[in-house]
């Protein structure tokens, strides 16, 4: 369970998403609003890249500003747009996040082979197309023992083939581990294959469950 707690941001004192309270359960979460609506900026709060005024508790346990490190490494994020040191490989990105998260051995190989990975990650990124990048920024989403996954337009530059593959992901950690999974998007989540998602709404400046 995530627990906001008067949660603000400002940009040069502008005032873009206020909470007071806010509470989010296990499950899927489909995270919608429109162009500038914070929808980005919320999840990269969740997940501890953007600064704020408030806090955030997991589990109602660790919050994000006094147990910051253990609160990060399962709390796990893909970018809308990922960038990364062109100069490192797939796979050296992979161990990087692996050592930061704790991950098992050999946890990347499933992700990486059902993905159609294996053939490239050993190269470097410099080398990778957009659809490449958003793969690997995916891969790296699901490693180690994440409580939360926050995904920010996972379907953007991905191909059509590996869209299930993607939402098979999300429904096992869901189910298995009883994660929390927010997804930012402008596309529609195909039915039937994801289990339940419930809706968050952005707007206005604050967010609210959509029932």
């Amino acid at each position: 369970m995530l627990q906001i707690e008067n949660f603000r941001k400002s940009y040069n004192y502008h005032v873009v998403l206020q909470v007071d309270t806010f509470t989010i359960s296990p499950g899927i979460f489909w995270v919608r609003g429109s162009n500038g609506s914070g929808k980005s900026t919320f999840l990269k709060a969740l997940a501890g890249i953007t600064s704020f005024e408030g806090d955030i508790i997991l589990n109602g346990q660790l919050t994000i500003k006094k147990q910051s490190v253990a609160y990060r490494r399962i709390v796990n994020f893909a970018e809308a747009e990922p960038i990364f040191p062109e100069f490192l490989t797939g796979i050296e990105l992979i161990q990087l996040f692996k050592t930061a998260k704790n991950a098992p051995n050999h946890q990347e190989d499933f992700y990486l082979e059902s993905m159609n990975m294996t053939s490239y990650v050993d190269q470097p990124v410099s080398t990778y197309s957009s659809g490449m990048l958003k793969k690997l920024s995916l891969v790296l989403a699901f490693l180690g023992q994440p409580t939360c996954i926050l995904l920010d337009e996972p379907l953007t530059t991905l191909d059509v083939e590996s869209l299930p593959i993607l939402y098979s992901w999300i429904a096992s950690q869901c189910h298995q581990q009883g994660a929390i999974i927010l997804l930012s998007s402008h596309q529609v989540f195909e039915g039937g294959i994801l289990p339940t998602v419930r809706e968050i709404l952005v707007e206005h400046t604050t967010i609210r469950h959509n029932s």
